[in-house]
């Protein structure tokens, strides 16, 4: 067991039967009363934020993740299958762990927590910005580009984009993973 004056930016703590990590902690010690520590906490599974004040020295029970690589190959319905890129081994993870599963394309690399106790899987961290190939798109209206115009694109990996007007089959677009949203054209 640990107390707050373990606390540091990152760590993982077991707090009313869930994994949080804190995002944030002050040590506060007001001139009046005993000594605090603020602390903003973040749910490792729903990405929930909480504030919450732990009163000084109190025991806390500090929980262990570990990161590993993995490569996405494929996936069967709502199940995704991964292999280690370190030992080979596969994992199968249910898709409601991952953010952006309709934009996940195979042999993309990510990031897997497991809680060290259990083995289980936590969450699955994809790379900011992914390069796709835009598969379907109607084509662009000449002399549309006054105005910041949307229009839908499907991309390799069956997912629906919302690109500009210039954007054309065969291009390859940078998306934001935790959006979902266009970034740019790449060029190839």
């Amino acid at each position: 067991m640990a107390s707050t004056s373990d606390f540091r930016n990152g760590l993982c703590i077991e707090y009313n039967g869930d994994l949080w990590t804190i995002v944030e902690f002050q040590h506060v010690k007001p001139g009046k009363g005993p000594a605090f520590v603020r602390t903003k906490l973040k749910n490792v599974k729903s990405g929930k934020v909480v504030s919450n004040t732990f009163t000084s020295g109190v025991k806390i029970n500090i929980q262990r993740i570990e990161n590993r690589p993995y490569q996405y190959l494929y996936n069967e319905g709502d199940t995704y299958h991964f292999m280690n890129t370190n030992d080979y081994e596969q994992t199968f993870i249910d898709k409601s762990i991952i953010p952006a599963p309709g934009l996940l394309k195979e042999g993309e690399l990510v990031t897997i927590a497991y809680h060290a106790e259990s083995d289980s899987v936590i969450s699955c961290e994809m790379p900011t910005y992914v390069i796709l190939e835009v598969t379907y798109t109607e084509p662009g209206e000449r002399g549309n580009t006054a105005t910041n115009t949307l229009k839908e694109a499907t991309v390799e990996t069956g997912a629906t984009v919302r690109v500009p007007l210039f954007i054309n089959e065969g291009d390859k677009i940078k998306v934001d993973t935790r959006t979902g949203d266009y970034s740019e054209r790449v060029k190839a």
